[in-house]
């Protein structure tokens, strides 16, 4: 196994943390969930954390083999195409991204000829797949719940769990999004807890608990002994009624229809319209039902 080296970049806007790895030797590096900057009140986007990413890569003479989303980000657009065209990278996520796709196809109202086979994508990861990116050989483990396409990628004493797992002073992710499930995250957090407890975890997101420093790595073990969601002490039941009833509480993400309905394309933003202007979809109400004058309406 090579030596590798962990890069890591916190996106204040979104709480969202980009990680290049990279065996510095060899110059092999892969980058996991990259962000594309969105401002919806004026519908622009910009590239100053995708910048920052990419002027590391260069300033190392790093060779991108891919971009690994751990998933259809619900917070932040992905700037994985951006990217693939710098560097010629790949695109990879979880297989499980036909279920998403199929989900968002309706609520988006995207084209009849929206593919939900996960051909947006260069490769589609299996459970327990091993990728190798030169001298890096990463280990695919599937861990659904957050949403049903989610995966964390382990290389060599590390794993990735995007929002899987986060810090062990702050929890888990959450489980509302369509066919999320909280006893699969509760399943796939038990499986990620098999690793060995010096195993290092980068988790996907840190929204700084008390407003202390960023941070982005625990280990297994310490997530096991101090998680106040889920540590080794926590039963099934106990996890889906505390998850359940936290995620009833819960906002809807600030990004979130921006976000899936460019992410289920792999990145791509949509295409533009007779006018030359690139359009997003919005549907109203679908959170909570409203009357043709938007008036909120009581759920049946």
């Amino acid at each position: 196994m090579s030596s590798f080296h962990v890069e890591p970049f916190f996106d204040p806007a979104t709480f969202t943390l980009t990680f290049v790895v990279a065996d510095l030797a060899t110059k092999d590096a892969v980058v996991i969930d990259p962000v594309l900057d969105y401002d919806p009140a004026s519908g622009t986007t910009s590239t100053t954390a995708v910048d920052q990413v990419s002027a590391y890569l260069r300033d190392h003479g790093l060779r991108v083999h891919y971009v690994l989303e751990t998933h259809a980000h619900a917070d932040h657009l992905s700037a994985s195409q951006l990217l693939r065209r710098r560097f010629e990278a790949q695109i990879a996520i979880g297989a499980r991204i036909r279920e998403v796709q199929e989900t968002f196809k309706g609520l988006f109202d995207l084209a009849a000829g929206f593919a939900t086979d996960g051909s947006q994508f260069d490769r589609l990861l299996a459970d327990g797949e091993v990728v190798r990116a030169g001298a890096l050989a990463i280990e695919v483990i599937a861990t659904p719940g957050h949403t049903p396409a989610c995966v964390s990628f382990k290389i060599g004493d590390a794993v990735f769990t995007g929002d899987a797992l986060f810090t062990e002073d702050y929890g888990t992710g959450r489980c509302d999004f369509p066919r999320g499930s909280a006893a699969e995250l509760y399943d796939s957090i038990q499986k990620l807890y098999q690793l060995p407890d010096a195993t290092r975890v980068f988790v996907g997101h840190d929204y700084q608990p008390g407003g202390r420093a960023v941070r982005w790595q625990t280990t297994i073990g310490a997530s096991k002994a101090e998680n106040p969601q889920l540590n080794a002490r926590t039963s099934r039941e106990a996890f889906v009624q505390m998850r359940q009833a936290r995620d009833a509480t819960l906002a809807a993400p600030r990004l979130l229809f921006p976000s899936v309905q460019v992410n289920v394309d792999a990145g791509r933003l949509p295409a533009p319209h007779a006018n030359g202007h690139r359009y997003l979809v919005i549907p109203l109400n679908v959170l909570r039902p409203a009357s043709d004058v938007g008036e909120p309406l009581a759920r049946t």
